[in-house]
């Protein structure tokens, strides 16, 4: 990305990478080998969902972690990071308690890894849960499933962020196949997902047979036809990534358009994230998820096209990010969770509801030190 932070801006983001560090370092003293979720009582506790080793957010913390040592070179980062990698070595080994969400499981751990400092075995590990993925796909549909049980026929927006780990192994083995199916998912979510105007489901039911769409539910936005806000932001960053590898002009197009309702979005309440763009004024419900996601996918678009469109779509990054950090941003080192108000969805129970969330963090972490120059493309 060219685009040049102005004084104020640079200031502000050298000054956040510095809290940033301050405070993740202390986390590190606090957690030790555990992988967190939401913090309750200001403290993160081990495996604290339902799923536990399986569950979809586990290689956050770790990614995090990748990106902190990245751009220090702190070693507690590193360290705490592999220890993660080798613990979900369990979920890989467990196989049937696995998701469509592998991508960010093991991008963030194992290839991240692999990546930064050649790990081998870590390669391994991100090949075997690349085939993992590769297993979801539905060669007839053209699609890649979400979940497990009877959802034979189900895609989600969210899976738009796993697909990298496809076009990884299809590099790094130079088997096409991965390739092939990470754009032909792509294209059926752009044609099934994607509304007119820019918005978009988050669930779209197709037949398992066929690939015709039957029927798209609300899923964690307010209703059928509401525009969850998160799963949008999913869209913006999941289609910019998939021009980032494949070159397709049409994957841009869709981020853009994703972008730009976005975009207007946020504008219109101030730069804050609320849970759903179309849902009732009251009650008032943030997602500051939501908005950093947004963030990182508005700068992958900044990076992507000439000088004359890159200052709308870094420039309201920057803005998102600055509303959300004065906002919702706790800078107590000695409570668990930088971002505040993460709602998982937006009829969840009031426990997830505006709290830190771990993909939160990662993701304010990543936008700030990619305005920095100093990230690393995880993705």
């Amino acid at each position: 990305m060219s685009y040049q932070l102005i004084k104020d801006d640079k200031t502000w983001a050298e000054g956040i990478f510095q809290k940033l560090n301050i405070k993740l370092k202390a986390e590190c003293a606090r957690m030790e080998n555990i992988i967190p979720y939401i913090p309750r009582d200001g403290r993160y506790h081990d495996l604290d969902t339902g799923e536990g080793i399986y569950w979809w957010t586990n290689g956050f913390w770790p990614g995090l972690l990748w990106q902190m040592y990245q751009a220090t070179k702190h070693e507690v980062y590193r360290n705490q990071a592999e220890a993660v990698e080798k613990r979900l070595d369990e979920a890989l080994a467990g196989y049937e308690g696995l998701h469509h969400d592998v991508g960010f499981m093991w991008l963030h751990t194992s290839v991240a890894n692999y990546r930064l400092t050649g790990n081998r075995e870590s390669r391994r590990r991100g090949l075997h849960a690349a085939n993992l993925l590769a297993g979801r796909y539905n060669p007839v549909g053209r699609f890649i499933r979400a979940w497990n049980e009877d959802r034979r026929g189900w895609i989600i927006i969210d899976t738009m962020m796993n697909l990298p780990l496809l076009y990884w192994a299809s590099r790094e083995t130079g088997d096409p196949r991965f390739l092939f199916m990470a754009e032909n998912h792509a294209d059926t979510a752009m044609n099934a997902i994607i509304r007119p105007d820019g918005s978009s489901n988050h669930i779209a039911i197709l037949s398992p047979d066929t690939g015709e769409c039957l029927e798209t539910p609300a899923g964690q936005g307010y209703a059928p036809g509401s525009s969850w806000s998160r799963g949008q932001a999913w869209a913006v960053y999941g289609f910019a990534l998939s021009c980032r590898y494949t070159g397709r002009k049409q994957y841009l197009d869709t981020a853009k358009k994703a972008a730009h309702y976005v975009i207007a979005n946020f504008a219109q309440n101030n730069w804050l994230p609320l849970v759903d763009f179309r849902s009732p004024k009251e009650p008032l419900k943030y997602d500051a998820t939501a908005a950093v996601i947004s963030a990182c996918g508005l700068l992958e678009i900044a990076s992507q096209v000439g000088e004359y469109e890159e200052a709308l779509y870094a420039g309201s990054a920057i803005k998102i990010l600055r509303a959300c950090e004065k906002a919702f941003a706790d800078w107590d080192a000695e409570k668990d969770g930088v971002m505040g108000k993460g709602t998982a969805a937006y009829h969840d129970s009031s426990e997830n509801t505006e709290v830190p969330i771990i993909y939160g963090d990662y993701f304010f972490t990543e936008a700030i030190l990619r305005l920095l120059g100093n990230d690393f493309l995880i993705w």
